[in-house]
């Protein structure tokens, strides 16, 4: 949200709960194995969240421009326009079947916004590792959306 211009309208919180809705079953309960497996689903679902708001939105602007009024109105954060992140999304796809662990680290910083440090700890990961597989996934994925 940092990046985010001034007055912009994203709701951090509104993302949050919708992943914890879909991380939850009807009882209210999550079962995790550990700290890793809950940011990864987190991650997951959240990634999962934007990309169908900006899928959403890609169709109203393609001639979807049916009215209609849902909780879709209530703006959810993305990291990026939505071009953007239907390219990133893409390329991620493609990329985790390549390397699945770069992948999740991209999850986690892309769409999680945690910091190298902390996708570090959760993936089990030294921080110089994590450091290293950033920046081979951002070349990586650069040169994939690029070729697109």
């Amino acid at each position: 949200m940092a990046g985010e211009s001034p007055g912009h309208t994203l709701q951090p919180t509104a993302l949050v709960h919708e992943a914890w809705l879909r991380l939850v079953d009807k009882d209210g309960q999550a079962q995790f194995q550990n700290r890793a497996h809950f940011f990864g689903a987190a991650a997951e679902a959240m990634r999962r969240i934007l990309i169908d708001r900006a899928r959403r939105k890609q169709a109203q602007k393609h001639g979807g421009g049916l009215e209609h009024v849902d909780i879709d109105d209530v703006e959810i954060p993305a990291p990026a326009d939505d071009e953007e992140l239907l390219a990133v999304n893409d390329a991620l796809d493609r990329f985790a079947t390549v390397d699945a662990q770069k992948a999740e680290l991209v999850k986690l910083r892309y769409f999680v916004g945690m910091t190298t440090e902390e996708a570090a700890s959760v993936l089990g990961v030294s921080e110089p590792t994590a450091k290293r597989w950033w920046a081979y996934s951002r070349a990586w994925l650069f040169t994939e959306i690029k070729n697109v």
